[in-house]
């Protein structure tokens, strides 16, 4: 059983955005929960079967990150009030998601394989390869869509555009570094490569925070780092966790979100298969074993853990 929809009322309660994979719910004081639930997305569309534990695996590593990044920058967190769900500072986003890419792997190498040889205002040399290390980490950031796909935009065009001022953008790229270093050092210490990931900034209170998730395999691509060396000097695909091996199902079976495409049956099997993958990720990213909790009883575990914090937070 999985958790694929929320529909709770909590005291205070103002809104509700059922996101791709996200249930936001918004309350008075300035306070958020963030429900990952099971859905899962590819091509910017929710495809039809949830994935068992998803919502938990994704919950409990943006957590680890996000307490094991808040020296960088403050963070949204409060409180994780249940496997699935987490309390925290409600904040304005700022529009536009801030990538940072280690090496030429995903779409970007699509698109330089398909000719670019510059990405969000940043040049590429000539006679790179796929999953090639780059010569630095690169930020290629894109728009915030509420619908539909996001779009590749330079720096230079979001302070000229103003969906941030030239100050909040020079802040932001360079505390996503940083927050990508911190990123890798991590990943290198339990055999992992973090090869790209996302990042979202809002303000609350005047000030910048690193919100939503962060190097989680929903958001981010890791490789197996003893594989990698020999795998690349064959040419052959790398050995990875994160959400990539699903994109290529789907496009292998002739889906890439474009219209009139049918998305290929998603099997128990299939399922499984997701699910023991982000499960790994977990594991590897952590060091922890995984426990996993009984989705027959998220629902009330969420409800029952906000009100708990909502009583000890006097809100």
């Amino acid at each position: 059983m999985t958790l694929t929809s929320t529909d709770f009322q909590f005291p205070g309660q103002v809104s509700v955005y059922h996101g791709k994979v996200r249930d936001v719910y918004t309350l008075t004081g300035g306070i958020v929960l963030m429900v990952a639930t099971d859905r899962i997305s590819a091509f910017d569309v929710v495809l039809p079967e949830g994935i068992p534990y998803k919502g938990q695996v994704l919950n409990s590593i943006a957590n680890y990150f996000l307490d094991a990044t808040a020296d960088i920058i403050p963070n949204w967190k409060l409180a994780e009030v249940a496997p699935m769900a987490t309390a925290g500072i409600l904040a304005e986003p700022l529009k536009a998601e801030v990538i940072v890419r280690g090496y030429l792997a995903g779409s970007a190498w699509r698109d330089y394989a398909g000719g670019a040889r510059s990405i969000c205002g940043v040049a590429l040399p000539e006679g790179l390869r796929e999953n090639e290390r780059l010569p630095h980490p690169i930020v290629t950031p894109t728009t915030k869509a509420a619908e539909g796909h996001d779009l590749n935009i330079s720096g230079a065009d979001i302070v000229a555009t103003g969906l941030m001022t030239a100050e909040q953008w020079s802040y932001v790229e360079a505390k996503a570094l940083e927050l990508f270093a911190r990123g890798q050092q991590m990943a290198a210490d339990k055999g992992l490569i973090l090869v790209d990931t996302k990042y979202e900034f809002g303000v609350a209170d005047g000030k910048i925070i690193l919100i939503d998730e962060i190097h989680t395999p929903d958001s981010s691509r890791y490789f197996y780092a003893d594989t990698y060396e020999a795998l690349f000097a064959a040419g052959s695909p790398q050995r990875q966790l994160s959400k990539e091996f699903v994109r290529q199902w789907l496009m292998d079976n002739g889906f890439m979100g474009r219209p009139g495409e049918k998305i290929p049956e998603m099997t128990p099997g299939i399922c499984r298969g997701i699910s023991e993958r982000y499960i790994e990720l977990y594991e590897r990213v952590t060091g922890l074993p995984f426990e996993g909790y009984d989705e027959r009883d998220a629902a009330e575990a969420i409800e029952t853990g906000m009100l708990d914090f909502l009583a000890d937070t006097g809100l």
